[in-house]
C-alpha cells in the first residue's frame, strides 16, 4: 500500500544533494513535506494568506533587492514577522547572495537553516522541483524484481518459488542489468513509475538452494542500476492447464501502482522454457511498442484488412 511521504534529512545530504553552501546550520536538519517551493515577495510584502510554512524558501535577486530597499529595523520586522508563522524547512539564497544580518538574527531566534548556490533563481528552482519531487514521490513496494533489459525497465512478479529470481540471474549473465530484488520501491514520479531497492538489499539476490549472492561483485558494476523506469510488468505463473493465454498480443493487460497504470503481460512457466530469451523478445517488442509499431494490429490488417 501506498505511504504519505514526509521525510527528515540530515542539512548537509541535503546541501551536498543539490551543491549548496550552507551558511547557517539553525537546527542541522530539515522536514520536507511539501514538493512545491515558495519565494517570498508577496509575505514579505505583508500578505500572507495562502502561506504554506512546510515549503521551501528561495530568496532571488527580487526579494534580495526589495528588502535592501527599507532601512534595517524594517527589514528586521518583516524578517521576523516571515517566521512568525511556522517552522520553515530552510531558506536558500540564489546568485550567491550575501546573508543579510537581519536575515541572521531572524533565522537564529527559530533554529531555521541557510543554504547558498551560485546558480540564477529560476535554474535553483528547476533543480529543487526535480529534487523534491524524487524524494517525496509517493511510493509503494512489490514483491518481485526489476531488470533493465535492453534499456527496457521490465518487473518481474508472481508467487514466490515460480522463478524469478533463477530468471533475473541467466538476464544478468546475458548483459542486463539487475535494480532490485525481493522488494522493489515503486515511486511515482511525473506520473510515471520509477524503481528501485532498499538500501540495505541493494544489490543482493536471493537463489534458493544456493542463498545470497552480491550481484555487484560477481558480476561486476556493470551488471548493477540504482534506479530505472519501469516500462513493462510480466508476471510469470506456474502453467494453468485450460486457461487461455495470449497468443497474438492484441489482448491490452495493465497492472496498476500509485494510480498509473503500465503495460502488463502473464508468461507461462513450464520445465524447459528459455524465460530469459522469452523476457528479452518482450522486451524489444515493448521498445517497439512505444515506438509506434504494434506486430499484432499488422498481422490483424493484413490478415482481415481491418484498421484500429
Amino acid at each position: 500500500m501506498s505511504e504519505a511521504v514526509t521525510v527528515q534529512m540530515n542539512l548537509s545530504e541535503f546541501a551536498k544533494g543539490l551543491n549548496l553552501e550552507i551558511v547557517h546550520e539553525g537546527r542541522n536538519f530539515l522536514t520536507l513535506s511539501s514538493m512545491s517551493v515558495e519565494r517570498p515577495g508577496l509575505q514579505l510584502a505583508g500578505f500572507f494568506d495562502y502561506f504554506d510554512t512546510h515549503r521551501i524558501l528561495l530568496f532571488g535577486l527580487a526579494e534580495y533587492e526589495y528588502l535592501r530597499s527599507f532601512s534595517s529595523s524594517e527589514r528586521k520586522e518583516k524578517l521576523d514577522r516571515l517566521f512568525e508563522s511556522g517552522e520553515v524547512p530552510c531558506i536558500i539564497l540564489s546568485r550567491d547572495l550575501p546573508a543579510m544580518d537581519e536575515l541572521i538574527s531572524a533565522v537564529s531566534a527559530v533554529k531555521c537553516p541557510i543554504l547558498r548556490s551560485p546558480k540564477i533563481t529560476t535554474d535553483l528552482m528547476s533543480d529543487l522541483y526535480i529534487y523534491l519531487n524524487r524524494i517525496l514521490a509517493p511510493m509503494t513496494s512489490e514483491h518481485g524484481v526489476l531488470m533493465e533489459v535492453f534499456g527496457v525497465g521490465i518487473l518481474l512478479i508472481g508467487k514466490s518459488g515460480v522463478g524469478k529470481s533463477e530468471t533475473a540471474i541467466e538476464l544478468i549473465k546475458r548483459g542486463h542489468r539487475l535494480v532490485a530484488d525481493d522488494s522493489v520501491i515503486i515511486k511515482e514520479i511525473a506520473n510515471e513509475l520509477y524503481g528501485s531497492c532498499p538500501e540495505k538489499i541493494r544489490y543482493f539476490m536471493e537463489l534458493r538452494g544456493v542463498g545470497i549472492i552480491d550481484v555487484k561483485h560477481m558480476y561486476g558494476s556493470g551488471s548493477i542500476l540504482s534506479e530505472k523506469k519501469i516500462d513493462l510488468v510480466v508476471e510469470m505463473e506456474n502453467l494453468i492447464v485450460g486457461k487461455e493465454y495470449d497468443r497474438i498480443g492484441d489482448k491490452a493487460e495493465t497492472a496498476e501502482y500509485l494510480g498509473v497504470k503500465a503495460p502488463k503481460v502473464t508468461i507461462p512457466v513450464t520445465p524447459g522454457r528459455n524465460l530469459a530469451i522469452v523476457i528479452e523478445v518482450a522486451a524489444r517488442n515493448q521498445r517497439l511498442k512505444n515506438m509506434g509499431y504494434d506486430a499484432s494490429k499488422e498481422i490483424i490488417e493484413q490478415s482481415l484488412g481491418i484498421k484500429e
